[in-house]
């Protein structure tokens, strides 16, 4: 089956950070375009969406409710944290917390979702990914928990256009997406089979 034939799945990214200029920024940029073709990229933003507030569980803000919206209408979610303190950004854990909210109507639930995230530091945003994947957990999301993905971030690695133009580098990345690509499609796909008879042991 050749790519244009094959299924494509619209999956929802986020930034968070709210740094026009993030690295993280520009991490993502690569992975869009270093994605299979399988995969549709769109960006859900957090810059502009309030602190959550369970008062207006019945009422979302604008921002709120097309930041929830947009998980919601995806096939699954890809999440790009930088690492604030050893742990993920308070922007980014507010979004998620609109978008796991109120009780019972969770948009994260089910979903395929991945965690990735640049630094200038060795460790490459470990610690916040951690943290990540257990709020993920705990929000219902079905996680990739493998490759892991713990960039070290190099401005010479990266073209003006958001390529990456460090083979070895390009290469993690691009094995990454498609590790991510076949993911989605086992988990989207899981169950949609017809299932296969059970023999029953009479006494």
């Amino acid at each position: 089956m050749d790519s244009s034939s094959r299924p494509r799945y619209r999956v929802t990214y986020v930034i968070g950070s709210l740094a026009t200029r993030s690295i993280n920024r520009r991490l993502a940029q690569a992975l869009v375009k270093l994605a299979p073709p399988e995969l549709e990229l769109h960006e859900a933003p957090i810059a502009g969406v309030p602190l959550y507030n369970y008062e207006l569980d019945n009422a979302f803000p604008e921002p709120a409710r097309a930041f929830k919206q947009a998980i919601a209408d995806a096939d699954a979610v890809l999440l790009i944290t930088p690492e604030y303190n050893r742990s993920i950004p308070g922007g980014l854990k507010n979004a998620i917390d609109w978008a796991s909210r109120p009780h019972g109507r969770n948009a994260f639930t089910g979903k395929p979702t991945a965690v990735i995230g640049a630094s200038i530091g060795k460790v490459g945003t470990a610690a916040a990914q951690q943290h990540l994947k257990g709020v993920m957990n705990y929000s219902d999301a079905v996680l990739m928990n493998q490759p892991e993905a713990y960039i070290h971030f190099n401005e010479d690695a990266y073209s003006a256009d958001g390529s990456v133009s460090d083979p070895a580098l390009a290469k993690v990345l691009s094995g990454y997406m498609a590790a991510f690509r076949d993911f989605v499609v086992r988990v989207t796909t899981a169950g949609t089979a017809e299932a296969e008879p059970v023999a029953v042991r009479r006494s």
